[in-house]
């Protein structure tokens, strides 16, 4: 939906307006809920420019051990922060995954894991940049990459080591050739071999990470360079954020503390490798803290330690009717909607009709709710089908979490909400695209939003068995 479309409300009566490649066309006679089907599948194309201006805040931040705990076994870390985002963020900053990941890996990471979907993502130890859900990748820095740069000699040369272990061809990029070695041995591997490469006119950085693993890279590579060719491209363009937050937990992340006017934290569990180098190089530096708690929980530590935005995770409010918000936005009002969803389910609240009529109060009365199956029903109708459910996941390992909420005003007062939602539950997985109208509350004393309309489409490949639960 671009910022050209309007919906407005005349009485009972609603005036929609489409930009292309919706033709009007296509539209007429239809329901308002058919409407909302046109625009998903024949609008998916267009985008709002979210870069249309500078990015109030972004995060850069490595993976493992960093933004994903793996000793975490419920995410629940990763969870506070993807709520926190989508709540907060995502609607004018930017989150960027900065992780030494090959493609294949990281795709392998977010079938595991419950992740958000970055703006951007460094790979690879920064040799591959791409942008957006589609990973477009940048050809500019592929181009920058090139200089001095041959990956069959470096093979070449690296394979008379016996010390250095070939890791399997998934990491093996164009611009990136990675080894595993002993701790003990690889500071002697990396000078002997870094002087090799330089007689052959190679031009290559050695990183070392993790206690085992050892990355030749192009000297024009890694974490940082990556991040400064995004921060002289952003300037350029007239789009530099505001801050910039960078997060890490080894070796391979050290560069990224590096750039200058950057907020960093080294999360609790950082490895002593990129301790020894903060002790080196940046002690005396108070925009780079070494966090006391772990992963994702330590990112958003450092949010509220550098006061860069609001730092309390919706998951970590008990009661939203107690609770004050800075912005009221209609992406708080979907992040908090879902949230209760799962508490409801896990029967974390109490199952009252309180509760239930403080939702049905937020519906407007001839609002359709349309099930990822194509069945319609009346708002009330879905709410009815919700109480149902409640404690059906009790006790169990079943976690609700949106993504991509961007929200996009098409009224004096009415939002269009995209956004995926995903459930899971022990190692399945499903999500369904969702497409929402939000309209302020008339009620000048109340906050938040009434729901209008409710569409929800299955995600290829993500879709329920159980066509029977409201989602």
């Amino acid at each position: 939906m671009s910022r050209d479309s309007r919906l407005e409300r005349r009485g009972e009566s609603w005036t929609l307006t489409l930009p292309c490649p919706v033709k009007a066309s296509h539209l007429e006679g239809c329901t308002l809920e058919r409407v909302m089907r046109k625009i998903v599948s024949e609008g998916g194309n267009i985008i709002m420019d979210r870069l249309s201006t500078n990015a109030r805040f972004m995060v850069v931040s490595d993976l493992d051990h960093t933004m994903v705990d793996h000793h975490d076994h419920e995410n629940l870390s990763l969870l506070r922060f993807n709520a926190l985002w989508e709540d907060n963020y995502r609607h004018d900053s930017l989150l960027v995954f900065s992780t030494g990941r090959s493609p294949t890996l990281y795709k392998e990471l977010r079938k595991e894991k419950p992740m958000l979907t970055p703006d951007i993502t460094i790979m690879s130890v920064g040799t591959e940049i791409t942008y957006g859900y589609s990973m477009v990748p940048d050809d500019g820095w592929v181009e920058v990459l090139n200089q001095k740069w041959d990956q069959n000699i470096v093979r070449e040369e690296a394979s008379k080591f016996s010390e250095l272990k070939l890791q399997s061809e998934t990491e093996l990029r164009p611009h990136k050739v990675s080894f595993y070695v002993d701790k003990d041995k690889a500071q002697t591997v990396t000078k002997e071999l870094s002087e090799i490469l330089k007689q052959r006119g190679l031009d290559v950085k050695i990183i070392y990470s993790g206690g085992i693993d050892l990355d030749i890279l192009p000297q024009g590579a890694g974490k940082g360079q990556a991040l400064a060719y995004l921060l002289k491209k952003f300037k350029s363009e007239g789009k530099l954020p505001t801050n910039t937050l960078v997060c890490g937990d080894s070796g391979n992340d050290a560069e990224l503390f590096s750039i200058p006017d950057v907020y960093g934290v080294m999360v609790s569990n950082a490895q002593e490798e990129l301790l020894q180098w903060h002790a080196e190089n940046a002690k005396d530096n108070p925009k780079i803290i070494h966090a006391t708690e772990r992963c994702a929980a330590g990112i958003i530590q450092a949010i509220g330690h550098f006061n860069l935005g609001p730092s309390t995770s919706p998951r970590d409010v008990t009661d939203f009717s107690d609770s004050e918000l800075e912005n009221v936005n209609p992406g708080h009002d979907v992040v908090k909607f879902y949230l209760f969803y799962e508490r409801w389910r896990r029967a974390e609240v109490e199952n009252c009709e309180t509760y239930l009529a403080s939702v049905k109060a937020s519906y407007y009365p001839a609002g359709v709710y349309v099930h990822p199956s194509g069945v319609e029903l009346s708002l009330n109708d879905g709410l009815n089908e919700l109480r149902k459910s409640y404690g059906d996941k009790k006790g169990k390992q079943f976690r609700v979490w949106v993504d991509r909420v961007l929200a996009t005003q098409i009224g004096a007062d009415t939002w269009l909400v995209k956004f995926d939602k995903w459930e899971s539950f022990g190692e399945e997985k499903q999500c369904s695209m969702c497409s929402v109208i939000l309209s302020s509350k008339a009620d000048g004393d109340s906050k938040g939003f009434t729901w209008m309309h409710m569409h929800h489409t299955w995600l290829e490949g993500f879709g329920a068995k159980d066509h029977s639960i409201w989602p």
